[in-house]
């Protein structure tokens, strides 16, 4: 028992470094998540693996509960450090409140938090598993499996990252070997470490080699080709590309190539396919009226996307900014009220921006960075498109900065008393193109939509509305619907896919307008995002709604990539854009004339899903209770599993002596004896039918002669016990299983 309790305390510098090579492994497979992950996640990712293997290397084995968790509790900490969370401006005012609470906070987590536990349990359990060598073998084999698989069938370079985790395998058999060294020949080890200046070189110079020729050799054309290639190269076909959802071909430029995730595009020449919403937060902004926020507009339809013509640089189209001086806004609404909406745009995320993000059209630019930095020279106000952009290549984008904007007042009565028209012949021409292969029955619909619409205002709201009450949005539009008959964007969406997001529902009803002869364009940006702080929720809301639906509302709304958005202006003489949202779900936060409500359309709900009921009295308080109870279970569960696990030990020890209880001392070491024969058998240690027990052993001594004397006390210990008429002790017994089982672990 001496010698064991010694060997196992000797030992924990294996199981150490058994967890760094498990760490290192994971955070080299973490590449194949690459244009897949966002930036916090790889970080969040690292910094739980760095933090997991260095509690493993600096707390004692045996502080096992310990270990764990301070393991989780960094695991939750690097989370909420990475993940960018914004807090609630308050806590709940009252219990029923809690719940949204605490959801709003998870849901910025979301999916940090997850993808930080996963790989700290990941490494927890290969960690305590991989102590073997098959089982070494096995995860090394797993990981170069999937790094290579990813490396074929993505984009992804991942070869760098297949012989690292090489490399660890080959320094991780040789950690192995040693450690197997000290447990069976533990005087070979202390020889062989008195000279370790000549063990280490030679370690270097093999791995040296080894690695300088791997990553050295010239690439060359495989000469024989994977059944999956060979298979799709028989039938003419190119092997597809696989990231997120969504695979496209690596040779068809007409494949949509958007982001995998919902952010704001940079390129909308092909539009299509479908994403996965990112709730990741990218600016905040502090606001005296709820808006969109404006981005950049597109004018060229090309029957795949939007493009945008070359806009030259005199002083109609572009206008150089000073510190709130007065900008122009394209001199188009005469007969238009506006209102002033003062806010300040802070960002969160690092990227560099082609433009401002504004609530159009800007009135004038407060501040950039500070009120006293310098307005960048780079920034113009392009007044005909209402966007505030940097010419030519942008370094850095502002932190924070200031605007001032002067939006149109929804004039609806005299909106219906002027045409949609602009003056400039060229600007007419420019915002009412369309491609020459347009089908003919897009056309045809949006007449057949507009029929009863008497004014040119009547007719644009009667398109937003067919398209918000007749389709339906979703970010994944099942594209097997497609027939391939057509390869206009908008003949599809209206008469095959009928299906889509936000592109597919304002890109259609820009169409659909032009092809009536308005001039409208396709903007992109971000919808108004969200209040952290439920306390600023009106009473007279009615339940389901949240507090940012009413217009005017304001707050410091969060906007999160999730918030990417595109819509509609149409021109309207003398009233300039006016926006449109057609998008189902969505409703645009017009500014109204004093006292009167937002125009909301009344939808067709025959065949539409319900609208949310009234709660029934204590619903919320249910909901709490539920949310308490269920909080309770999970955190019994887990301090029962921690106690379980920190107990094991125990735990099997009675389990072993309430299961064996009934035998006497003679009978479990020949129980013992007999186990170790079939782990004998598994090692390739066979006994013949004729041979005794001590006729094979002494045949094992022969090739196994470190393990002799273990084997002599085995087998005198089994006789006795079996044949013998004296029986054993307690302590007896006690020792010569010890002994058993330590013979096992050599044969291991």
């Amino acid at each position: 028992m001496r010698k064991t309790v010694s060997h196992q305390l000797h030992s924990q510098w294996y199981r150490k470094l058994v967890s760094l090579f498990v760490g290192l492994t994971i955070a080299s497979c973490m590449a194949i998540f690459d244009r897949y992950w966002w930036k916090e996640s790889f970080v969040i990712g690292y910094c739980t693996v760095a933090v997991a293997v260095i509690v493993d290397l600096l707390l004692p084995q045996r502080m096992r509960l310990l270990r764990f968790s301070l393991q989780l509790a960094s695991a939750v900490y690097i989370t909420f450090r990475f993940a960018r969370v914004e807090y609630a401006i308050s806590p709940p005012g009252s219990t029923s409140d809690l719940a949204w609470w605490v959801q709003q906070h998870l849901a910025q987590i979301h999916p940090f938090l997850w993808i930080s536990l996963t790989l700290l349990g990941i490494h927890f359990l290969f960690s305590a598993w991989a102590t073997t060598r098959m089982r070494m073998a096995g995860f090394v084999a797993a990981a170069l499996l999937m790094l290579t698989v990813t490396d074929s069938f993505t984009p992804i370079w991942l070869w760098d990252n297949v012989a690292l985790v090489v490399f660890i395998g080959l320094l991780w058999l040789i950690v192995s070997h040693l450690a197997k060294l000290q447990t069976v020949h533990p005087e070979s080890l202390k020889h062989l470490l008195q000279y370790p200046a000549g063990l280490i070189v030679s370690i270097v110079i093999v791995f040296s080699l080894f690695m300088l020729i791997g990553l050295n050799v010239p690439s060359l054309a495989p000469l024989v080709q994977d059944p999956y290639t060979i298979w799709k190269n028989s039938r003419g076909e190119e092997v597809q590309l696989f990231l997120g959802d969504k695979a496209v071909q690596s040779n068809d430029s007409s494949s949509p190539k958007r982001s995998a995730s919902s952010g704001y595009s940079r390129n909308d020449d092909v539009l299509g396919g479908g994403f996965n919403f990112d709730y990741s937060p990218m600016m905040t902004i502090a606001t005296n009226r709820k808006s969109y926020w404006r981005g950049e507009t597109k004018g060229i339809y090309t029957g795949e996307g939007w493009t945008e013509a070359e806009r030259g640089n005199d002083s109609r189209t572009m206008q150089s900014i000073g510190r709130n001086e007065l900008l122009s806004d394209g001199d188009g609404r005469s007969l238009a009220q506006t209102v002033e909406i003062d806010y300040t745009v802070t960002m969160i995320r690092e990227d560099v921006y082609p433009v401002l993000f504004n609530a159009a059209p800007v009135s004038s630019v407060k501040w950039l960075d500070t009120d006293t930095s310098p307005i960048p020279s780079q920034l113009r106000w392009l007044p005909q498109y209402w966007e505030l952009k940097f010419q030519g290549k942008v370094d850095s984008y502002p932190e924070s900065y200031a605007l001032t904007s002067a939006v149109t007042v929804l004039d609806e009565e005299g909106l219906k008393q002027v045409s949609s028209l602009i003056e400039d012949n060229r600007q007419e021409a420019y915002y009412t193109q369309l491609p020459d292969a347009l089908p003919a029955r897009v056309r045809q619909l949006a007449e057949a939509v507009t029929a009863e619409g008497a004014s040119d205002y009547e007719k644009a709201k009667l398109l937003e509305s067919y398209l918000s009450q007749t389709y339906t949005y979703t970010n994944k539009p099942d594209l097997s619907k497609l027939s391939g008959q057509s390869d206009d964007f908008v003949d599809q969406f209206l008469f095959e896919l009928k299906e889509g997001y936000c592109d597919y529902f304002s890109t259609a009803m820009a169409v659909m307008a032009r092809s009536l002869g308005m001039p409208s364009r396709w903007v992109k940006g971000f919808a108004p995002g969200s209040l952290p702080n439920t306390n600023t929720m009106p009473d007279e809301l009615p339940y389901g709604v949240e507090a940012e639906e009413s217009a005017e509302q304001a707050g410091i709304y969060t906007i999160r990539n999730s918030d990417a958005h595109s819509w509609v202006e149409i021109y309207f003489d003398g009233y300039g854009w006016i926006s449109f949202e057609p998008t189902a779900g969505f409703i645009f936060p017009y500014t109204l004339p004093t006292k009167e409500e937002t125009p909301v359309e009344e939808l067709d709900t025959d065949d539409k899903e319900t609208t949310v009921p009234e709660p029934e009295q204590g619903a919320s308080d249910s909901s709490l209770a539920t949310l308490w109870l269920w909080l309770a279970i999970l955190s019994a569960a887990a301090l029962l599993g921690g106690l379980l696990f920190y107990r094991r030990a125990r735990i099997a020890a009675l389990w072993e002596q309430l299961r064996e209880g009934s035998y006497t001392a003679n009978e479990r070491i020949i129980l013992e004896t007999e186990r170790l024969l079939r782990i004998c058998k598994r090692k390739g240690l066979r006994r013949e039918e004729h041979e005794t027990l001590r006729e094979a052993a002494l045949r094992w001594s022969k090739h196994q002669k470190w393990l002799k004397d273990d084997f002599v006390l085995v087998v005198d210990g089994f006789e006795q016990a079996k044949y013998g008429a004296a029986p054993f002790s307690k302590e007896e017994s006690h020792r010569l299983i010890e002994r058993i089982r330590q013979l096992i672990v050599k044969l291991k």
